[in-house]
């Protein structure tokens, strides 16, 4: 899992909703500066700042841009493969967010869910 992860220069073709990703390592201090297009009538751009990176098992980074705040992923083996957990405490930080997400907090959700579980099920479709 880990050895997917780390190959940054791949995160585009295996979801087509990143649309940007200026990335080029998963390493401390790291900046990948991101653009993502949830099926929604805007896009969000934000810049991902890689704090710890405890190979295998941990990064920590913070979000800065659209939306900011931090964000942890751990990974840990199990019997049947690695769990993988990912932690995040993101809001909006554009004034039209803001709005969005005030007025229309479903819609907003479903842009957040929609990008996660997608993800998700991209990652796992991949031939490993």
């Amino acid at each position: 899992m880990w050895d997917a992860l780390t190959r940054t220069e791949d995160y585009r073709r295996w979801w087509p909703w990143l649309r940007r990703l200026d990335g080029a390592a998963l390493e401390a201090g790291a900046r990948w500066q991101c653009t993502v297009q949830p099926p929604l009538p805007y896009a969000l751009r934000f810049t991902i700042e890689i704090g710890e990176v405890d190979e295998r098992s941990r990064v920590t980074a913070s979000v800065h841009g659209d939306i900011r705040g931090r964000a942890e992923l751990t990974l840990c083996d199990v019997s049947d493969g690695c769990d993988v957990r990912l932690a995040s405490v993101l809001e909006p930080a554009h004034r039209g967010l803001q709005v969005v997400s005030t007025l229309a907090p479903l819609m907003a959700r479903f842009g957040h869910d929609w990008i996660v579980r997608t993800g998700l099920d991209q990652f796992r479709a991949r031939e490993w």
